[in-house]
């Protein structure tokens, strides 16, 4: 089992910056492969960005270019850096960690792009 708490939402104007933290607890932080999701409202939790144990990632394609996932494994965080923002990324942001057939989530954090 693994607790995940996120933080660093909030409201900023189009063309801002965010950085998202995910912190996990509970069990061995460098075996899970961990990804950030967004949800907004009326619509599917969509894949975002994911980065892999040896620290492989991927992106959707919206936001190439624009966001960066990292890891730092002894402080069991990972985070998502949000640049470039626009209203469309306005959502609830949900961190996830997977190893192999367990999934888990955090309570997510709100980001809300407008001016």
């Amino acid at each position: 089992q693994v607790q995940l708490v996120e933080s660093g939402g909030g409201l900023v104007q189009p063309g801002g910056s965010l950085r998202l933290s995910c912190t996990a607890s509970g069990s061995i932080f460098n075996i899970y492969k961990m990804g950030w999701y967004r949800q907004a409202p009326g619509k599917q939790r969509d894949l975002v960005a994911r980065i892999g144990t040896l620290g492989g990632t991927n992106y959707t394609d919206s936001v190439k270019g624009r966001f960066t996932i990292s890891r730092d494994n002894p402080k069991n965080t990972v985070y998502l850096q949000m640049s470039g923002l626009k209203p469309e990324d306005t959502a609830v942001y949900y961190c996830n960690a997977e190893y192999h057939t367990a999934s888990y989530w955090g309570q997510g954090t709100q980001v809300t792009v407008s001016s």
